[in-house]
């Protein structure tokens, strides 16, 4: 059967279907179709018309369903047809608010992928500046100390030099002299230093 796009005749779908127009219009009586109507009266059917009147000629000649079941059957399938309008209808939705609330959960994630990356980088520079601030001090504490440990070598290498000394002025002088005292000997040392 070759369809023409447009309005059709009574006559031009009776022939595509190979019926007769009464039957057309017993279906049409019985409120199966409803084609449009002319300024003269003359009945015009759609694309969806020719669409649902080969629909119930295969229910009734094909199927041999009679024309309540048909009616029963054409009723249910625009019910389905509404119902799952609505379900795509719901579904669409549902798919949008998902994609949105998808859109915030990305974004607070970045954000706080993006706080955590920054808090990481700041406890690093901190983690650095302490290391840094430890090795300073560490350097510090051991300059120090060997400054001590310097300054310390350097008075008891100067206590051996005058203890050398005052020993060999001691050597030096003729034993029994009555002029050698402590006294004598400390302020030697005092005055070496």
């Amino acid at each position: 059967m070759k369809k023409r796009k447009g309005f059709y005749s009574i006559s031009v779908v009776a022939k595509m279907f190979e019926v007769h127009q009464q039957t057309v219009r017993m279906y049409e009586k019985e409120g199966l179709l409803t084609p449009k109507r002319s300024e003269g009266n003359t009945r015009l059917y759609s694309e969806e018309d020719v669409d649902r009147l080969e629909e119930i000629i295969y229910l009734t000649h094909k199927v041999g369903v009679n024309l309540a079941g048909v009616e029963m059957i054409l009723k249910l399938k625009k019910k389905i047809t509404k119902l799952q309008d609505e379900i795509n209808s719901l579904l669409n939705a549902a798919r949008d608010n998902l994609d949105e609330e998808t859109e915030l959960i990305k974004g607070d994630t970045q954000r706080r992928a993006q706080r955590l990356l920054q808090m990481k980088q700041e406890a690093q520079k901190e983690m650095t500046k302490s290391f840094i601030d430890v090795q300073e001090v560490a350097a510090r504490a051991i300059e120090v100390g060997e400054q001590r440990r310097s300054t310390s070598e350097k008075k008891r290498d100067a206590a051996k030099n005058v203890v050398k000394k005052v020993t060999l002025r001691k050597q030096v002088e003729p034993e029994g002299s009555s002029d050698d005292t402590v006294d004598d000997w400390q302020i030697e040392y005092d005055n070496e230093l």
